[in-house]
């Protein structure tokens, strides 16, 4: 059975985003093989309950390299670049951790998983003599600058600054090339990272989004029949997400049948921005705001809605939206980014971005039509279930093995 190292900061059982997927990685990449996990440590606790309940768990092995409290709260802040500095020391020892561990355990390929984004490659590439993958890769997309219209001098100035270093820091950063150059494979998270790769860095890389879905029972059809519409919204209320354009949207309907199910918060300035736009534009009684829930309602109440609403312009695939797919619940978002290329028109519908204006007329175009055509949600909420298999973490596991053996067999190769 092989054996794997792998750099997780952020992994944690029952939670989306990154600590979720790195948990899903591990515990499926468990199943066939000795798993040796380094993490940040936040949710150790939950960690080693869950581990304990896994029929795999005899292959887990968790080292913890825990931060103060107040790196945590800059790492959850995110867009506090101070946390950079103290996330690349926690990375050079992580490095340290697993230079010993190697020295007594017998470890076949190095994997440096997440955070994904390619700012920070960790160190582990430094260890020359085990097989290095790095990926997925993410944070290589750049932002639509139309959706800027309306946003602050701040958030435009940050916006085309970041256009600028993405580009800037994957052509020169001398050690995200040497992390690049050194690995016997990469995993790209989404195509926008593939490109960047191949145009920038001229290196192949494999495509397989970050995050996965669990093949799940019948969920029942009769919800598409209710007299009300619930729609779901999921995420931090940040200019990436576009809640605002979604208020829009829902206005633009002028369909009351329509209720927005909002999940999650921002800061307060954000909460008030967003809930002032819902006043002026008369759809209080459309909007409910749920706040911060547990991963468990959130995926509850997706098995109850008739549609999951997607308005982010910039991030990788998300992990929400896979989870949409694992309960059923068909997608309307942009096509783009990781989640244009996992939704089809089996699963959902997009529109291209262009710009707020027309955005709002294209969503609110696809919300009438499918809130008066039901029965295409139901064919959509069963064709589900194939996704779910395309999309399975089994299938994304067997294809990170495949590269985990040839990573091995080169390195037999130079040997002889």
């Amino acid at each position: 059975m092989i054996s794997v190292l792998i750099n997780a900061y952020a992994c944690a059982p029952n939670m989306g985003s990154e600590p979720g997927m790195a948990w899903n990685w591990i515990i499926n990449l468990a199943n066939y093989c000795k798993v040796t996990v380094i993490t940040e440590g936040e949710w150790r606790k939950e960690i080693e309950v869950a581990v304990k309940e896994l029929p795999q768990g005899t292959n887990l092995t968790f080292h913890y390299n825990p931060v103060s409290a107040e790196i945590r709260a800059m790492c959850w802040n995110q867009g506090d670049w101070r946390f950079y500095k103290h996330y690349r020391k926690w990375q050079f020892k992580t490095y340290q951790i697993a230079k010993e561990i190697t020295k007594t355990n017998k470890i076949d390929v190095l994997h440096q998983l997440n955070m994904i984004g390619f700012r920070e490659p960790g160190y582990l590439w430094k260890i020359t003599d085990i097989p290095f993958i790095w990926g997925p890769i993410g944070g290589l997309k750049q932002m639509p600058l139309a959706y800027l219209e309306n946003a602050g001098f701040k958030m435009k100035l940050f916006s085309r600054l970041k256009n600028i270093l993405n580009v800037l820091q994957l052509k020169y950063d001398k050690r995200v090339t040497k992390a690049l150059t050194r690995a016997d494979f990469l995993i790209s998270s989404i195509p926008d990272s593939y490109h960047a790769i191949k145009k920038h860095k001229h290196l192949e890389s494999i495509i397989i989004p970050e995050t996965g879905c669990y093949v799940t029972e019948d969920i029942s059809n009769n919800r598409f029949d209710n007299d009300e519409f619930h729609v779901m919204w999921v995420g931090k209320f940040d200019f990436r997400k576009q809640l605002p354009l979604a208020l829009r949207t829902i206005n633009k309907t002028k369909n009351k049948r329509i209720i927005l199910n909002v999940f999650g918060k921002g800061t307060a300035a954000q909460e008030k921005d967003v809930k002032q736009l819902a006043h002026a534009l008369g759809i209080l009684e459309q909007v409910v705001w749920h706040g911060n829930q547990s991963n468990e309602l959130v995926l509850k109440t997706m098995r109850k809605a008739q549609l999951f609403f997607f308005t982010s312009i910039s991030e990788d695939t998300s992990t929400v939206v896979l989870e949409a797919i694992s309960n059923r619940l068909p997608v309307l978002c942009f096509n783009a980014c990781g989640f244009g290329a996992v939704i089809d028109n089996k699963v959902g519908r997009k529109i291209p971005l262009s710009n707020p204006s027309i955005s709002v007329n294209d969503f609110a175009k696809e919300l009438n039509y499918l809130e008066n055509n039901r029965h295409l949600l139901k064919e959509m909420s069963i064709n589900c279930k194939e996704r779910q298999i395309e999309l399975s973490w089994t299938v994304k596991v067997k294809k990170v093995l495949e590269l985990y053996n040839r990573s091995i067999q080169l390195k037999i190769y130079q040997e002889d």
